[in-house]
């Protein structure tokens, strides 16, 4: 079934029609089950609102996507263009192959919430498992054709476990050239990679097992066997140095999309530090309320909420002790939107005031930490890994004045993190990229300087036990950083302020 001109004028093919791209598909040899995209289709009256898809799309969600966005903020047009950078980079007749995630289980039929495979998503918007895009550079080098297999259309699967796209959305809802039944991938895929000169992609020829005891009881599946053989007799070369290239460069989109989960979070965070909390597990699903609240789509990652001690261990994400009112909480947590992610850290008494140690410390902590971001500028030209080695000169600096011995190896024990890593779709983002290279425009950061301090007599008494990180999302500018996440007050007068 097509849906109606009307309802999709605003996210149809129309932004990608390269007539010579769809002349060259149509001339070449078609697998059986292959669904071609043409310049001219015939639609029937069928609207897309009276329809349903695997994910909203504007017609049926009007409060979530405006007319021509494929996710949140990020438009039909934007999704073009990453897989025109993508294939620029390719050599001439290479594809980019690029597998969708797939349902984990943790028991039984019992599902875990799904999450798409990064790089998948950020090329296609296409948010279901089980597909396969492939994206081809051509031999004339001034275009690409972009391929999207999917699960068809099932409506008694679809009666548990929801909606799908299906092929014909594949075309007209996410600009696919060509496509077809995800489950026929082992016709398909064939020649598609034969004629190929070289193929990228990081699928696992032999897909590891997920644990020590399953590798000598799992067995791959069929379908990643056969992908497997197909690969194999490729010329294979790795994808995540030019996707993470890519990737690491944010769009004025995906810069808004940030900055509304940062302010949302940021929010948050300011209320929690008005309230009193007596148990970590409370403040933990307050700050998950409020994300969502705020505008929010979801929680970005397994929250952090440490109170005294516990903030020691850096991903303690136990969240079930009690919160003493002598003590200070650490809450590392961030709100998601459109699928780009924001990350907070910040550190408070819990009876509203800071001890004088617990506030020597702290203040210590955020002048390293202000300093740090007023260099995320491109005129600084300055790495992660520099920001990092600037980070701990300024610890010692101020250790020094607060009476500990930080001789030998002494700081890495009470700073034994990195200062700060690339977010974006992930929380740690485009995974692999280098930190030594200067930062510049459009690259999103965190900086997070922490102090943990052990329950040892190598250091001064009245500072032991205490652990205390503060944590921004800042994205590079070339003059002046843009820090996403500023509603969530750091300043020692401003949060003593807030339960005054």
């Amino acid at each position: 079934m097509k849906y109606c001109m009307r309802a999709l004028q605003h996210c149809s093919r129309s932004i990608e029609h390269r007539p010579s791209a769809l002349a060259r598909i149509a001339a070449l040899p078609q697998a059986p089950g292959i669904t071609t995209a043409r310049f001219r289709r015939s639609y029937a009256s069928v609207c897309a609102a009276e329809l349903q898809f695997g994910q909203p799309v504007h017609e049926t969600h009007p409060h979530l996507l405006r007319a021509g966005e494929i996710t949140p903020g990020i438009t039909a047009v934007e999704y073009a263009r990453r897989r025109s950078k993508l294939a620029a980079r390719l050599p001439k007749n290479a594809i980019a192959v690029v597998a969708a995630s797939e349902i984990q289980y943790r028991s039984g039929a019992v599902f875990y919430e799904f999450h798409q495979d990064s790089n998948f998503f950020y090329l296609t918007g296409f948010n279901e498992p089980e597909a396969l895009a492939i994206i081809g550079k051509s031999a004339q080098d001034d275009d690409h054709t972009f391929h999207l297999y999917v699960r068809p259309k099932d409506p008694k699967a679809e009666q548990w476990d929801g909606a799908r796209s299906g092929t014909q959305a594949a075309l007209d809802i996410f600009n696919a050239d060509e496509t077809g039944d995800v489950n026929n991938l082992h016709n398909l895929l064939g020649p598609v990679v034969r004629s190929a000169s070289e193929v990228y992609t990081d699928i696992p020829l032999k897909p590891a097992p997920t644990s020590t005891f399953t590798r000598f009881f799992s067995n791959p599946s069929a379908k990643s066997e056969g992908m497997a053989k197909v690969l194999e007799s490729s010329k294979v070369k790795p994808l995540k140095p030019i996707i993470n290239n890519i990737r690491v460069y944010k769009s004025e989109a995906e810069i808004a999309n940030m900055r509304r989960a940062g302010q949302a979070s940021g929010r948050a965070f300011t209320e929690a530090m008005r309230q009193p909390w007596t148990e970590e597990k409370n403040l933990a699903a307050f700050l998950d309320y409020r994300f969502k609240i705020q505008g929010c789509d979801t929680s970005a990652y397994v929250p952090v909420v440490a109170g005294g001690q516990n903030a020691l261990s850096i991903h303690y994400v136990r969240n079930d002790d009690v919160l003493r009112a002598r003590d200070l909480v650490l809450a590392d947590a961030g709100g998601g939107y459109g699928g780009y992610i924001t990350d907070i850290t910040r550190t408070w008494p819990l009876s509203g005031r800071f001890a004088p140690a617990q506030k020597d410390l702290y203040e210590a902590i955020l002048r390293v930490q202000r300093s740090c971001i007023s260099l995320c500028r491109g005129n600084a030209s300055v790495s992660l890994d520099k920001l990092h080695d600037i980070a701990e000169e300024g610890l010692r600096d101020q250790l020094k004045q607060l009476g500990f011995d930080i001789s030998g190896q002494a700081l890495e024990a009470l700073f034994p993190h990195h200062l700060g890593h690339y977010i974006g779709l992930d929380v740690h983002d485009t995974p692999g990229h280098s930190r030594k290279d200067p930062l510049e425009v459009g690259q999103c950061v965190t900086i997070e300087p922490g102090l943990y301090i052990p329950d040892d007599n190598r250091w001064p008494e009245h500072f032991r036990g205490i652990g205390i990180r503060i944590e921004d999302s800042v994205c590079v500018q070339e003059e002046n950083p843009l820090v996403f996440t500023t509603e969530a007050v750091k300043e020692v007068v401003d949060i003593e302020a807030l339960q005054s």
